[in-house]
């Protein structure tokens, strides 16, 4: 009689060090429902706040709401994904919806037409913040439409903020 023994139970790390900017890394999945861009940016806040990140919170929160609610708008599917991710002093947002990009050239300029538009405030904070926006094809295996914000930590942190008068 063979006696089998339960699997080793693997130790985890218990780390006490305090999140950091540069640890800034989650992903998740959302419906693609009306309250997502609230969930979103709900969760988009507190991790911002773990990882000492309030000084971007206004244009941040923004940029969440805004992709979630286009990706959810668009996707075919019932599901939307979203990153939140802090490198070279930029916080970058993406989200991706199941939409796949059009092969034909007029479908393909009427429904860019469509998401530019959609996303006609994202590009206003970006702009205030020095940063960038796209969309494109998504590279990942399902395929679909991913959108970006890319926010500097260092001009973000006046976004909204009056313009400094200069005499």
């Amino acid at each position: 009689m063979s006696v089998s023994r339960c699997p080793v139970v693997p130790v985890l790390s218990a780390d006490p060090t305090a999140p950091v900017p540069e640890t800034l890394a989650y992903s998740f999945t959302l419906p693609a429902r009306l309250t997502s861009p609230g969930l979103a940016r709900a969760a988009s806040r507190e991790m911002l706040r773990a990882h000492g990140l309030t000084d971007l919170l206004d244009p941040a929160l923004q940029a969440v709401s805004e992709l979630v609610t286009v990706a959810c708008r668009f996707t075919e599917s019932t599901d939307v994904y979203l990153s939140l991710r802090y490198r070279a002093s930029a916080l970058r947002v993406v989200a991706y919806d199941s939409h796949p990009r059009h092969t034909h050239p007029r479908l393909a300029a009427a429904c860019d037409t469509r998401r530019r538009a959609a996303l006609r405030f994202l590009s206003c904070v970006c702009r205030a913040c020095d940063g960038t926006w796209g969309f494109g094809e998504a590279r990942e295996p399902g395929g679909g439409t991913r959108m970006w914000a890319t926010l500097p930590r260092v001009s973000a942190r006046s976004y909204g903020s009056p313009p400094a008068v200069s005499r």
